[in-house]
């Protein structure tokens, strides 16, 4: 049997200690987000450590520590799949990106254990918690401060509703009073919106426009050129 010439105590120990290390981890960060009920909780983290650890342990008993570094190079790319999976865009709002990080973050510290690097490992989820539970006052606190218009980065439009016969014109007036007022335009669109209405879209190319210009350009298109419905509106960048 080829497990009896395969088979050493002194190494299985070593990858025992490696497996459990993984485990107790990837269990400590899982059970904060299982706590928060994320998509990946705490089996997730468990298994995707487990799994690190495994790999690189296999790869540096087989092939040595150049070996265990080519295993370690996959499993940094593979887990981007993984990450990828628990990522969701709901329209302009994107959830899972702590989380993704958060089984980035559980490979690596597997990584680590299957190298025999205990003691990073358990340095590496100390600072995953930290980040994970003490810097949320933080980014509250950050979340309350009012925001600086002169230093808010977003993309800027301006959109108003014109009938489908004169869509043309008006579409060459909103871009000449926005160049006007400095505001140069990177895209003009048309979106039908029943009967004979459609809206038209420009979107600036400034990533910094005060909002009392916009508001007075609004306000000049409606009261001056009668458009039925004139608006802008800024989304900030991911």
């Amino acid at each position: 049997m080829r497990f009896l010439t395969t088979f050493h105590l002194w190494p299985f120990l070593d990858t025992l200690v490696s497996y459990v290390v993984a485990l107790v981890l990837g269990t400590a960060i899982g059970a904060e987000r299982q706590l928060r009920q994320r998509t990946a909780g705490l089996r997730t983290n468990a298994l995707v450590a487990i799994g690190s650890a495994a790999f690189v342990d296999l790869g540096q008993r087989l092939g040595g520590d150049v070996e265990s570094i080519r295993v370690i190079a996959y499993v940094v790319s593979g887990i981007g799949f993984l990450g990828a999976g628990v990522i969701m865009k709901e329209g302009m709002h994107v959830r899972g990106l702590n989380t993704a990080a958060t089984l980035w973050c559980s490979a690596a510290v597997g990584a680590i254990a299957g190298s025999d690097m205990i003691a990073e490992a358990v340095l590496l989820t100390v600072l995953v918690l930290t980040a994970n539970t003490l810097l949320r006052p933080l980014v509250d606190a950050i979340n309350r401060v009012p925001t600086d218009q002169h230093t808010l980065e977003a993309t800027y439009t301006v959109t108003l509703t014109a009938p489908v016969g004169v869509a043309g014109p008006m579409g060459d007036m909103l871009v000449e009073h926005l160049e006007a007022q400095s505001l140069p335009v990177a895209e003009l669109s048309t979106q039908p919106l029943g009967g004979d209405r459609l809206s038209l879209t420009a979107t600036l190319v400034s990533t910094n426009v005060p909002s009392d210009e916009l508001d007075a350009i609004v306000e000049h298109l409606a009261r001056v050129h009668g458009v039925v419905h004139a608006t802008w509106q800024a989304r900030t960048h991911d």
